[in-house]
């Protein structure tokens, strides 16, 4: 191996444009860590979150952006008992995926699934790990409840659609295109609901109210999303695209018995991330290989058009996952 790499850094807070390739040293593998060569990167939204300068890398991660790949182990560091040179890995990483070599936990990779691509490998970790974790510990999905996830065209959503189904839900979701629409109800959604002409609130309350709502957008969807539970009813926050600050009547969640309730991925502890990692390898990796379940992709950008990838993105004109090819 070169002692230097090929990577994209975010060379000052802003838009895509800001994104520029840089060589970098090569990363060395400390305790219980791997070393990947990676082949594909993912690209998700708390990467040009971290871009436009409002999500700081925890201590100790990488500077450079990129939350999830699959490769090859290069190497691995001392302690290190799962994985040998060699080994084709996809992997959650506490940063540093827009790289052609990356570290991570060894407890933080899991196995190329059977019958999936490079590419399709690195779309998993990242919106996998949130879904399961946020859907089914969290917000503690069971088979029959009714279950809406908004931005159901997103990763997140079509990640969350396919997985609520699989287990026995009852998926209900909203989407901006009678396109969109289509592609959510495809992959196992009972009913899209098109927010450009129909208010979800209406629809889930004609079906009883929502069990558990997972929520990206924040805003003003706080107060629609309490009035669109049943009671006893769970709201999991993941992001705020509007923002985080509204005005709540808190009366309802007493009355009703709600449970409100978020987290995010990135500052949790490399064991509870192990922990995510290894239901996942029990519960969700089997219907992968089974083909039961796919990350749905949608464009694949090569590195160098990184900026490119994170305009298509922030467009919102995409469906399922980008990628970066190395």
């Amino acid at each position: 191996m070169s002692e230097t790499m090929r990577a994209i850094e975010i060379t000052k807070p802003g838009g895509p444009e800001v994104l520029k390739p840089t060589t970098r040293p090569l990363p060395v593998p400390g305790s219980g860590q791997i070393l990947i060569a990676v082949d594909h990167a993912g690209v998700n939204r708390p990467d040009a979150l971290q871009r436009a300068g409002s999500y700081a890398p925890p201590p100790g991660a990488s500077d450079l952006p990129g939350l999830e790949a699959a490769g090859v182990v290069a190497a691995v560091g001392p302690d290190v008992t799962r994985w040998n040179v060699g080994d084709a890995v996809c992997a959650l990483l506490p940063g540093g995926g827009y790289a052609q070599y990356a570290l991570t936990h060894q407890d933080h990779a899991l196995p190329v699934p059977a019958g999936l691509s490079m590419a399709q490998a690195a779309a998993l970790c990242e919106t996998f790990f949130t879904v399961w974790s946020n859907v089914f510990v969290r917000g503690r999905l069971k088979a029959g409840e009714r279950f809406l996830v908004h931005g159901g065209s997103s990763g997140i959503g079509t990640t969350a659609i396919q997985l609520a189904h699989a287990m026995g839900a009852r998926v209900f979701t909203t989407a901006g295109s009678a396109e969109k629409c289509a592609a959510c109800e495809a992959l196992g959604a009972e009913r899209a609901i098109n927010y450009r002409e129909a208010d979800f609130g209406e629809v889930i309350a004609a079906e009883g109210g929502a069990d558990l709502i997972l929520d990206m957008v924040g805003g003003s969807y706080l107060p629609r999303n309490v009035k669109a539970l049943a009671d006893d009813g769970r709201l999991v926050q993941i992001a705020f695209l509007e923002g985080p600050k509204v005005e709540l009547n808190f009366a309802q969640v007493m009355m009703r018995r709600l449970t409100i309730t978020g987290s995010t991925l990135r500052p949790q502890s490399d064991a509870a991330k192990a922990v995510i990692a290894a239901d996942l390898a029990t519960h969700v990796w089997p219907l992968i290989a089974a083909g039961r379940i796919a990350p749905v992709m949608d464009q694949v950008f090569a590195l160098e058009d990184a900026a490119a990838a994170h305009a298509r993105l922030e467009s919102s004109a995409h469906i399922g996952k980008i990628v970066l090819k190395l």
